[in-house]
């Protein structure tokens, strides 16, 4: 009887050790800052961790501009482990700033070289691109009897006053996007000129690139300034939205991942990083983007009509990452009075 206690006692203690040996191999928490939508989290999250269960990532969202704000803010004293689904002008002023470490991911050389940095190795890798869109409630046109518009230019028409939101650059990716690609496209003076007329039509600022769609789906306002993820995503969902990509070029930003020159968890974090750039991972990013990092996986959005890879500027990403503080000031002085409050 003595014996068969002592077994049970060693058994249980044994088992005991075992999970503990398994939460201690699951117990490395990453902290990954991210503007990634957050319909999309779920599924990257649940990939990467089935791949490395013993890694579990913890979220820090919110829009572009906010976390690169929160990343600046922080740089005595950094957060994050890893940064993933951010511009990558934002991570240019990360690197900038000193903040992140090089890094050549696995499977590096698969990338499309104009998805990544040129240093070798480099301090952050892309992802996907997003690109601008035109999200207009074709029932609320109708009603109104306004047209579908097919050009930027086509928004500065006064028939459409008060029924155009945009995202505030300063908070949201994609309105930064939009703002410097006009700059590039027209030339300063005649992009602050378009944007000028555009601010007489628009109803609000929004601090997210993907509420304009959601409101113009919704009947809130008839156009709604956003990208082709979300566009698609809308009218999927069963919005009757017209997707529209203006004739004269699309802005476009890409997405991308880097790591952190402070974190203590550098293992995880080059584990998270390995993945972004694995085919898994592209495949998922493809379920939402029309562009991604490896070439020959992504395949068109189902509601987006066009070509949008050609479609794209010759986008100087090096000059908007230097320019983006001229840029925002400026901006925020003309126009900030119609952003709606932060929440």
């Amino acid at each position: 009887m003595l014996s068969t206690r002592r077994s049970l006692v060693g058994l249980a203690t044994g088992l005991l050790l075992l999970a503990g040996a398994t939460t201690a191999r699951a117990s490395t928490e990453l902290t990954v800052y991210t503007a990634l939508e957050a319909d999309q989290l779920k599924a990257y999250q649940t990939a990467f961790e089935k791949a490395h269960p013993d890694v579990k990532i913890r979220w820090v969202r919110d829009s572009t501009g906010i976390v690169t704000a929160k990343l600046l803010a922080e740089k005595a004293n950094p957060q994050a482990d890893v940064v993933m689904g951010l511009a990558a002008t934002s991570l240019m002023l990360l690197d900038k700033e000193g903040l992140l470490l090089p890094y050549a991911p696995k499977g590096l050389e698969k990338v499309n070289p104009k998805l990544r940095d040129r240093a070798d190795p480099p301090k952050w890798v892309g992802m996907d691109v997003y690109a601008s869109a035109l999200c207009v409630n074709a029932v609320e046109a109708g009603k109104r009897g306004l047209r579908i518009p097919a050009r930027w230019a086509d928004l500065t028409d006064p028939a459409y006053r008060g029924q155009i939101v945009m995202p505030n650059p300063a908070s949201s990716g994609t309105g930064f996007l939009m703002v410097s690609a006009w700059l590039q496209m027209m030339g300063e003076e005649k992009a602050w000129a378009f944007m000028d007329a555009l601010h007489q039509n628009i109803a609000a600022y929004t601090h997210s690139g993907s509420k304009p769609c959601r409101q113009a789906g919704a009947g809130e306002y008839t156009i709604g300034l956003s990208f082709e993820y979300r566009a698609n995503k809308t009218k999927k969902d069963g919005a009757p939205i017209d997707i529209v990509l203006p004739e004269e070029g699309l802005g476009w930003e890409m997405e991308a991942t880097g790591i952190l020159k402070t974190t203590k968890k550098l293992e995880a974090a080059k584990k998270l990083a390995d993945w972004a750039v694995s085919e898994e991972a592209n495949r998922l990013y493809a379920q939402n983007f029309a562009i991604v990092a490896l070439p020959g996986i992504a395949s068109r959005l189902e509601h987006v009509k066009g070509d949008v890879e050609a479609m794209l500027i010759a986008n100087d990403f090096a000059w908007a990452a230097a320019n983006r503080e001229r840029i925002l000031a400026e901006w925020s002085k003309r126009y900030d009075a119609k952003s709606e409050p932060r929440s």
